[in-house]
Order: structure tokens, then C-alpha cells, then sequence
């Protein structure tokens, strides 16, 4: 994990860089969503290939951006990874993030052993979830700083939710509705990123992704933002369930850009969820 982890660290050096040099212009290619791919996009997905390809301890990979896996004859994990979460942000100089889903034997929830990510903001950040800890990382220009483990509280005060609203369903928009009655405020961004992150490191609160009349199987993908989160919030104390309250790192993967809706936050939020939908 040490490895990994220094891989990480790199990463988010050598992105950093790249976010401040590069432009923001689209390409004529897509990615396996089918989203128009930026020249950033690309440039990050082959720089964070090349580092993990490279490390003895990798069996393989597989990208967010690309339809099929890469794998190697030798290692042990197999990594999967959002090269920029939130990518689309980078025009309006929003936060903007790396997601890394660190399995074991094949690519499914039940086989995942650790997870990360990074925040590109006004500082570098990253989270490193391992065996129920975790590791919360700060970049001071000179070297990395270890900061106190996040942990989600009993209850929050921010409510981050995606999805067109018009295509929401009719109990979605009540039980948004009912957390603003609440006192709860919005915040979100349109990055799972900066958004997750700062309902963990603010100490509550409730990210949502329903299924939609658009997007019946939600537009989140298992395997790179999904998972790696579900991971991340149970080690700090909240929990992450599917829209009829499973357990998110339970659910099976049909293939690798497998979507479904999803639900992270702190105790009460999940369980008004619960309560609401009669599970």
C-alpha cells in the first residue's frame, strides 16, 4: 500500500502541473460514457496509466476513460480510476478531483481493498482509505503533511444532490425537499469530488444520485467513483446504500462502466433515506 500511496502523492504533483499548463479544449474523441473528451482528460488518463503500469505490484488497470481493462502478466492489485472527476469544471476553475478504486483478485465491490482520491483546489489533498483508516494528506508547497482523520458526525447541515431536477421522481424532490425544510443547505458543484469532500470534512451531510427518467440505472459508475467512495465514507463512520437501501459495496458488476444511483452520508441522513422509502 506504501507504493501505491507514493504513486498517489506523484500523481497528484505531476496533475497539478499538467491542470496548470494545459488548456481546456475538447477533442473530436469520447470516452466510454460517450462524454467528448477534454485535452486534459487524455493527458492525465495516459500520465496515471504510465504510473501504475509501471509499478511491479499492479496486475492492471482500468480507466474511467477507456472501454477495457489493461492487464499484466505479474502483481497483485488491480486499480480502477477516474483521471479527473469533474473535468468539465476545469473552464470555471472549479475544484475538481482523481478517484482510485484499489482491488483485489477481479474488479467488484467485494473485492475492494482500498481506496483514494484527490482534490485539486486551492490545495492539493488527498484521502487514502485502507483496513478502516484513514489517511488524510495535505501538500504545503515543500512536502506532504499528515492531517486528522476526517469522521462524519450523527447528522449534517449540507444537502448535494445531481440529476436534472425535472427528472427527478416525485419522492426524490419530497425527501430533498424535507432536509431544506430542515435547515440544510445546498451545496453542489457537479464534481463528486470537491463535493463528497466536503460534506466529510465539514462533518455531515448527504450526497445523492437518484435513478432519473433519463438515467433509470443512475450515471455514477461502480467501479470509479462509486465504490471508491461507499469505501471512503464507511472508514470515517457514515454509510453509502442504493436508492432501495443495499449496501453499495454489496451490489454486483455487470461490466466495467456499470452505473447505479447512490446515497453517501452520515447516519441521520441515511437513515431518513431508509425511513422514507419504507426499508
Amino acid at each position: 500500500m506504501q507504493t501505491l500511496l507514493h504513486a498517489i502523492k506523484e500523481i497528484a504533483l505531476q496533475t497539478h502541473t499538467l491542470l496548470q499548463q494545459a488548456n481546456s479544449n475538447y477533442l473530436e474523441s469520447i470516452n466510454s460514457n460517450g462524454d467528448t473528451q477534454l485535452q486534459v482528460d487524455v493527458m492525465v488518463d495516459k500520465l496515471i496509466e504510465e504510473k501504475f503500469l509501471a509499478l511491479p505490484c499492479v496486475k492492471g488497470i482500468c480507466s474511467e476513460e477507456k472501454e477495457e481493462a489493461i492487464y499484466k502478466q505479474e502483481g497483485e492489485f488491480l486499480i480502477a480510476y477516474d483521471p479527473l472527476d469533474g473535468s468539465s469544471l476545469v473552464d470555471s476553475n472549479l475544484s475538481i478531483g482523481s478517484i482510485f478504486g484499489i482491488y483485489k483478485t477481479d474488479f467488484s465491490g467485494k473485492n475492494l481493498v482500498a481506496s483514494s482520491y484527490i482534490i485539486y483546489g486551492p490545495k492539493i489533498e488527498i484521502i487514502f482509505a485502507y483496513q478502516n483508516q484513514v489517511l488524510y494528506l495535505g501538500f504545503n508547497g515543500k512536502e506532504w503533511k499528515e492531517k486528522e482523520m476526517p469522521k462524519l458526525k450523527e447528522k449534517g447541515k449540507i444537502n448535494a444532490t445531481g440529476g436534472t431536477q425535472k427528472n427527478w421522481s416525485t419522492m426524490h424532490k419530497n425527501i430533498i425537499e424535507s432536509f431544506f425544510q430542515e435547515g440544510y443547505r445546498l451545496r453542489y458543484s457537479g464534481g463528486m469530488v470537491p463535493d463528497l469532500h466536503q460534506i466529510l470534512i465539514k462533518g455531515g451531510g448527504i450526497f445523492s444520485y437518484p435513478a432519473t427518467s433519463d438515467a433509470p440505472s443512475g450515471k455514477l459508475r461502480k467501479l470509479f467513483e462509486v465504490f471508491p467512495f461507499a469505501y471512503v465514507y464507511e472508514c470515517c463512520g457514515g454509510e453509502a446504500i442504493t436508492e432501495d437501501g443495499k449496501r453499495l459495496l454489496d451490489l454486483p458488476c455487470k461490466n466495467l462502466h456499470d452505473t447505479t444511483p447512490c446515497f453517501f452520508g452520515s447516519k441521520y441522513e441515511i437513515s431518513k433515506f431508509k425511513n422514507t422509502k419504507g426499508f
